[in-house]
């Protein structure tokens, strides 16, 4: 299903056209909170208009006002008109309203949101009428179809959890172990709870050890602690059937991300949300995907409903600061994650982004501070540091503290040794400085040889050849840069010193002209040196080079 509507809505002339075609343009933008106001008023104009309903009830699905939605999402089916959108607002709102009854008797052929949806809620549906039996046989059924029997038996095991039938629930996950366990983190974390239940903290501890290893953040650390306390936990991802149909939602919403597009993922997570408004989980999924989106304003709202005292508080915070970044709010975003670092001192996830942030800010040396605790913070030999030691060695070089920079940027490659951001960044480095070349060209061709459609590893190459003097071998490569970044200044003005190394004097003007054009001139660290492209326009590279001081163009193994 698509959030956006492929045949436009015949609206009137007298004020309607032009409100839908702004709503289509917000929508466009997945700026739903305006879509939402835009559409209301065309369907002012044009009541009886299906394309309008079921854009706005998009809109306010998009927005998580099933709510609002309900009147029109009621009218559509009234009027018999099949909107998968206004089938998921009609029954969520049933399920709020604890309607079960009228839940069952919808007709899934012309009222139905989809197979796994509608087998799983009916199954919901029937324990929330007291019909327990029922309920096992419809999860049962639902598992029999291809492909959905693990989101089935999962369920089944949340409904037998939810009434207190933890054996019950138990037995299913070990009969269909790991793949229930590993289905998903709060799945995990229900298993754990169920065993604790049982009076099982060992297992429940050992389970948790094996789903996720040594990787930790407070919410697992809390329940990890709390199980090797003795205590027996509380079963709270599925309370009730609302917080199981919430779930339904939130499994399928979940499995949609990443393999289709983000408003589809987004209409599930949203019913999830709106059915159990405490589900962590969805308001952290909800404001990822806004984010990914570009609703930056609506993404940081979200986060912010976060509890502080909730496990979960950091990662939406650090979401948060993230969403800001992105919205073009660095100080906004940096004061979160500062505050976030005093919140969590021992969290080195939290020091580590606030060292990104800041070194994306160019404030290297507050970056560094932030990238030694997370560094201080982290077991040594962990692979995962590879990129915190990168990421330092890169604010160590721009404060041209290069023995520091190179120790960092080698001891990334002994726990990574292939990869190739690293590779490139050192042998680039190596062949500015002019040294240990032939290192760094065999460092920059494995780069090249894992990322051969990266322009800038390329370049990279193209460039450390052009250092050895084998110009005609650059040639090809720096050519291949600039068909990967054509506006790039740094990869046009080596193009042109690469063209004028070989004779090809005119060419080599032309992308120094072009490498001029293409420099920002707010841009005062960039590499690319407008003076000196235009003083090598004006004289040509042999002169600057001369000028400089530097070694004169030599061919390789040239008598």
């Amino acid at each position: 299903m698509a959030l956006v509507l492929t045949v436009p809505a015949p609206a009137r002339a007298d004020g309607g056209a032009g409100a839908y075609l702004a709503g289509r343009q917000a929508v466009h933008k997945s700026d739903y909170d305006a879509a939402a106001r835009y559409y209301s008023r065309a369907l002012s104009v044009d009541p009886g208009n299906p394309a309008l309903m079921e854009n706005l009830v998009t809109s306010q699905l998009a927005l998580g006002q099933i709510d609002r939605a309900f009147a029109v999402a009621q009218k559509m089916e009234a009027e018999g008109l099949r909107s998968q959108v206004a089938h998921v607002v009609v029954a969520a709102n049933l399920i709020a309203s604890g309607e079960f009854e009228a839940l069952l008797a919808r007709d899934p052929a012309r009222q139905g949101i989809g197979p796994l949806v509608d087998g799983l809620l009916t199954a919901w549906a029937h324990l929330g009428t007291g019909a327990v039996s029922k309920a096992l046989e419809q999860f049962d059924a639902v598992a029999k179809e291809n492909g959905l029997r693990v989101f089935a038996l999962y369920h089944k095991a949340m409904a037998l959890a939810s009434v207190g039938d933890f054996e019950g629930a138990e037995a299913i996950f070990a009969a269909n172990d790991p793949q229930l366990t590993t289905l998903s983190r709060r799945a995990a974390i229900a298993r754990a709870e169920i065993l604790s239940q049982l009076d099982r903290n060992d297992r429940a501890l050992e389970i948790m050890a094996d789903t996720f290893g040594t990787r930790s953040d407070p919410a697992l650390a809390e329940v990890a602690g709390r199980l090797r306390d003795g205590e027996r936990l509380p079963f709270s991802q599925v309370r009730d059937v609302r917080d199981g149909m919430a779930d339904v939602f939130f499994t399928i919403g979940a499995a949609l991300n990443g393999e289709t597009s983000e408003d589809y993922a987004l209409i599930y997570i949203r019913t999830a949300g709106f059915l159990r408004p405490d589900h962590i989980d969805a308001l952290l999924l909800t404001a990822e995907l806004l984010d990914n989106m570009g609703q930056y304003d609506l993404a940081v709202a979200t986060y912010k409903k976060v509890p502080q005292d909730s496990p979960d508080h950091y990662a939406a915070e650090l979401g948060r600061a993230e969403a800001l970044r992105r919205a073009a709010k660095p100080d906004a975003a940096i004061e979160v994650l500062e505050q976030l670092a005093q919140d969590f001192p021992d969290l080195a996830i939290v020091h580590s982004s606030l060292g990104d942030l800041l070194r994306q800010e160019e404030r290297y040396a507050e970056a560094v501070e932030a990238y030694n605790r997370a560094l201080d913070l982290s077991d040594d030999g962990v692979r995962s540091r590879w990129f915190v030691l990168y990421a330092r060695g890169i604010c160590y070089e721009r404060l041209d503290n290069w023995t520091e920079a190179e120790a960092d940027f080698r001891a990334a490659l002994e726990l990574n040794p292939d990869q190739p951001q690293v590779l490139n960044y050192l042998g680039y480095s190596l062949v500015e400085k002019q040294t240990d070349l032939d290192e760094a060209l065999e460092m920059i061709e494995r780069a090249v040889a894992a990322r051969p459609d990266s322009g800038y590893i390329v370049d990279s190459l193209g460039w450390v050849l052009f250092r050895l003097g084998r110009y005609d071998e650059a040639v090809a490569h720096m050519e291949r840069a600039v068909e990967l970044m054509p506006v790039d200044p740094v990869v046009n003005d080596h193009l042109g010193d690469v063209y004028w190394a070989v004779g090809r004097y005119r060419e080599a003007e032309f992308q120094w002209s072009r490498a001029l054009s293409f420099i920002d001139p707010e841009d005062s660290d960039g590499e690319a040196d407008p003076d000196r492209i235009r003083r090598k326009l004006d004289a040509g590279l042999d002169a600057v080079l001369a000028e400089e001081g530097s070694p004169p163009l030599r061919v390789a193994n040239d008598g």
